[in-house]
């Protein structure tokens, strides 16, 4: 089967190899894939592979022999589902491989702004612990994390695993109350309580209606000064322009943002240049092991549409 992987560059920039696909089908790979690069390129494709290369209905009607489209993330939003369903095109996708290392940077996200560590390593590499009197200093206010009550936005595989890591540092745990029965112990709260009473709000629920730009003016309003917003899921969560300016008057104390809602940003998205935001590249989901999980998944997923089986099928 001809499998074409249209941005192979994000999913492995060179540390790793495709040779668990490379071994099942005919592969050819192009490190990334401009949109007027598309059609040339798929042209007697029976598979392709993608990250962020979005499949259109009118890519697919260019190209007949198409049999199989593997998403290599877990959101399937760059295909268009019922076009391919339509079409008989099977469509997978790559779930949880990446669950431990999100919630990692999650808290790396919140240890960094409650501890101040990139602040500190700024200031202390700039002279300012050689030129200090003390044998230590801090910038402004430090704070633990026990006792700090964490709401969590969507208590997927994602966020039980951030729920886990916080009950280690002894906060309590708390959840937006959804129109799903709960399957956990952990207390569910109506929206107003769980903006008022929530010390870090992390943010792991899928982009739904319902869901997008959950973070705006009005649930900024109900939480603390000193709260935090950490999120690691979708960037369209969040109104930008309402956190950049709830950021910079003070309303809230601070922000960890791995995801934004246009990628990578524009250079004028208020959000880098707001104070108390600190920003990563999407790199949530890119540590060495979950990659390495993500291809194998990918050939586990192709070896079965092979064999005629059903693997992470999502249409």
């Amino acid at each position: 089967m001809k499998t074409i992987i249209l941005d192979a560059f994000t999913a492995n920039p060179g540390d790793l190899n495709w040779d668990a696909i490379d071994q099942i089908t005919e592969l050819v790979q192009y490190p990334r894939t401009a949109p007027n690069e598309l059609l040339e390129r798929i042209q007697g494709a029976e598979a392709l592979l993608t990250n962020k290369v979005i499949i259109s209905s009118e890519t697919m009607d260019q190209v007949p022999s198409l049999k199989y489209i593997g998403v290599l993330a877990t959101g399937t939003n760059v295909v268009d589902l019922e076009a391919a369903t339509a079409r008989g095109i099977t469509v997978t996708n790559i779930p949880a491989y990446s669950t431990p290392f999100v919630a990692q940077h999650s808290f790396a996200l919140i240890l960094n702004i409650f501890n101040k560590v990139a602040q500190h390593s700024e200031s202390a590499k700039a002279g300012a612990w050689a030129d200090c009197q003390d044998f230590s200093y801090t910038h402004g206010v430090l704070n633990e994390l026990q006792g700090k009550t964490l709401g969590i936005i969507g208590l997927g595989s994602i966020g039980k695993k951030v729920a886990e890591i916080a009950k280690a540092f002894g906060m309590k745990i708390v959840a937006l109350k959804s129109a799903r029965p709960a399957k956990d112990p952990i207390e569910r709260l109506e929206f107003n309580d769980f903006f008022s009473q929530s010390d870090i709000i992390s943010l792991h629920c899928p982009l739904s209606p319902e869901s997008q730009e959950i973070i705006n003016a009005k649930s900024l309003a109900l939480m603390k000064k000193s709260a935090v917003i950490i999120n690691t899921g979708r960037g369209p969560l969040i109104n930008e322009a309402d956190l950049a300016q709830a950021l910079n008057e003070g309303q809230i104390a601070a922000a960890g943002l791995d995801v934004l809602s246009s990628e990578p940003p524009a250079a004028d998205n208020p959000l880098l240049s707001a104070k108390n935001c600190f920003i990563t590249p999407h790199i949530a989901w890119a540590a060495q092991e979950c990659r390495e999980r993500l291809i194998q998944i990918a050939a586990d997923n192709i070896k079965a549409f092979l064999s005629g089986e059903v693997l992470n099928k999502v249409n």
